[in-house]
């Protein structure tokens, strides 16, 4: 059983790992939110069965939500164990979002085994809940271990979508119409889309088209079919096409978030971060970006510097480096192999039968 939303970045190893198990003939179920992201995400999947629960959130500041949704987590709590003892799953896999609390709590209550994933370098508030009731907490970054009790960490590193390794840039240039005599910027804002990004690089396109291609992931409902130009490509949302376009890149501006950060960095791709900021985070994304940036993968430019000019002047400086970024990112080894994971919930699950 696997669970995770809220955020594409809370689906995505799980969309990564559940193909391998239906190939090896196991039998996969999906708990997550009744209208999250989720739902749409693992609706594509065919052999899974998704069953919806009550989700709330337990913001850090003041909202009048914060005190009708602890029922609703308990409703959620309650839905999870009723599902989970009669699926009688073998291993849950989380990959965190508040949706995923109740159903690792409804596992405690039923004896199963859960296995948490945390991406970012510091644990999200609903894994710190969760993880006092998991078996295992897998990290994706070496320095969370700090943050977590000794006996259930396994730094693991970060799960990348085997897909995204097949992509295909002449693909891209047809989908785009771009030409191969021009380096081509993706900018990715996350799957909500980032206002900020966006108006930046709608404030300097004319700038960025004299020397780069700009493919732009602007979000839902971002769209301004009135800024299309040879050389300029938008897209809400991209799925299969993924990539292709990563393929065609020759750098990435985006959000930090972990798992997205990670797969650039397998895909050899040298990135300008601009993490969320702190006042409209928990500071996870800087705390990713930093840790990028040390290592020498990318730039990071914080939102509170983010103007038309400064962004011009980082996308310039992330090309002309990329040579420096390449270099230290063929020296990595930050990434797991999705078999690793697979060997580890085969090894809870049968440990949790002894």
């Amino acid at each position: 059983m696997f669970t995770g939303g809220g955020t594409a970045g809370h689906v995505i190893v799980n969309l990564a790992l559940i193909p391998e198990f239906l190939k090896q003939g196991w039998e996969v179920a999906y708990v997550g939110s009744e209208t999250g992201i989720e739902r749409e995400l693992v609706g594509k999947l065919s052999g899974v069965d998704y069953y919806a629960i009550s989700t709330g959130k337990l913001r850090r500041y003041f909202d009048w939500n914060n005190f009708k949704d602890p029922f609703k987590v308990m409703k959620g709590v309650v839905q999870s164990y009723r599902i989970i003892r009669r699926i009688k799953p073998s291993v849950i896999f989380s990959k965190g979002g508040f949706v995923s609390v109740p159903v690792v709590l409804g596992a405690r209550l039923n004896r199963v085994p859960t296995v948490i994933h945390e991406s970012d370098l510091t644990p999200g508030l609903a894994n710190k809940l969760a993880i006092p009731f998991a078996t295992k907490v897998c990290t994706t970054f070496p320095e969370t271990a700090q943050h977590l009790p000794a006996g259930k960490v396994q730094h693991i590193g970060a799960v990348i979508r085997e897909e995204l390794k097949l992509g295909n840039a002449n693909r891209g240039l047809a989908l785009c119409g771009f030409t191969k005599h021009k380096p081509v910027m993706l900018i990715m804002g996350g799957s909500l889309g980032s206002r900020a990004i966006n108006e930046s690089v709608r404030d300097q396109l004319d700038v960025l088209l004299e020397k780069y291609q700009v493919v732009h992931l602007c979000g839902k409902g971002n769209v301004i079919p009135s800024m299309e130009r040879h050389g300029y490509r938008q897209f809400e949302y991209v799925d299969k096409e993924l990539p292709d376009l990563l393929a065609l890149a020759d750098f990435i501006v985006s959000r930090a978030g972990a798992n997205a950060i990670f797969e650039f960095l397998s895909l050899r791709k040298p990135m300008l971060l601009i993490p969320l900021p702190a006042a409209s985070s928990r500071g996870d994304q800087i705390l990713n970006a930093r840790s990028f940036e040390k290592a020498g993968f990318c730039e990071v430019l914080p939102e509170e510097h983010l103007t038309s000019e400064t962004f011009v002047t980082k996308v310039n400086e992330v090309y002309e480096h990329r040579a420096y970024y390449l270099k230290n990112m063929d020296r990595s080894d930050r990434t797991a192999t999705i078999e690793d994971v697979i060997a580890l919930l085969k090894e809870t699950a049968r440990s949790s039968r002894v």
